[in-house]
């Protein structure tokens, strides 16, 4: 009975040791997970981290779409429209010239032949009257080497527009008046048909440019992809003035009428076309 008595203190003591020991590596053994776990989280963090920006930075690095290259040549054609139109309108210059033996005589009956021609002109209503010029001009005599003032020559002009069909009569009546000098006559359209035809006239070049363009490729077995750029020049050349003295409708049949007939204007325009193929 003693000895065993003795043989459960041995097992006691022997027993207390283990349990301490177990419960000290129970809390190590979860002191080490938790480490483990906080450690794999971390890093799944980072590893999704990088694969997201992996994904992102290719777009980011993408050019705009109106900055990328393009890869195709270009080929620059000029198209050429025109259009004719009938003139309807007479732009006519006359004026009054009067010579005399003092510049203040001269100027004075210039002003005053050029007043009724402007009255008469007004009550005819033209368009666009205006004065063009007003001159005054010393005349010499030249002989024996020598220069000698005899006088003065004043000249006043002006401009107006009327339509073709009148500008005959308006220009015997200006005679009548007063007037001496016919400097010039030129037709022309009206605005809106100026306008009008210009348009037409544009659309002709685009059209030219265009077919040029494609029967150039077409040979070459390219095709077009797109227009690059695209410029307009105009040009109306300004129509001649048909020259008609004074002098020569003075001459004339006093019951007759100075015809005037008009023609056609021409409205040129060029577009050029840039084109990728």
């Amino acid at each position: 009975m003693q000895h065993f008595s003795i043989h459960q203190k041995k097992f006691a003591s022997k027993r207390k040791p283990v349990e301490f020991s177990l419960s000290g590596l129970v809390t190590l053994r979860d002191r080490n997970l938790k480490s483990q776990i906080q450690n794999s989280i971390t890093v799944t963090a980072i590893a999704l981290s990088l694969s997201t920006l992996s994904y992102i930075s290719p777009v980011w690095a993408q050019p705009a779409p109106d900055k990328m290259d393009r890869s195709y040549k270009t080929l620059t054609v000029t198209g050429r429209g025109v259009e004719s139109i009938p003139t309807t309108l007479a732009q006519v210059r006359l004026g009054v010239e009067v010579q005399g033996k003092t510049a203040q005589q001269v100027q004075q009956e210039a002003a005053r032949r050029s007043s009724a021609v402007v009255d008469l002109l007004k009550s005819r209503n033209v368009e666009k009257l205006e004065t063009t010029g007003i001159y005054l001009n010393p005349l010499y005599n030249y002989a024996n080497n020598e220069q000698r003032l005899t006088g003065y020559s004043a000249t006043n002009t002006v401009s107006f527009r009327v339509p073709t069909s009148q500008a005959g009569n308006i220009i015997d009546a200006a005679v009548k008046t007063g007037a001496t000098r016919i400097e010039g006559v030129s037709f022309i359209a009206t605005d809106e048909a100026i306008a009008k035809a210009r348009q037409q006239a544009l659309q002709a070049a685009t059209k030219d440019a265009q077919q040029q363009a494609s029967a150039v490729l077409s040979s070459l077995n390219f095709s077009q992809k797109e227009i690059v750029s695209i410029q307009i020049n105009s040009a109306n050349p300004p129509q001649p003035p048909m020259p008609l003295m004074a002098r020569e409708a003075a001459f004339a049949d006093k019951a007759a009428t100075t015809p005037v007939i008009g023609g056609e204007q021409q409205i040129e325009a060029s577009v050029t076309l840039q084109i990728g193929y």
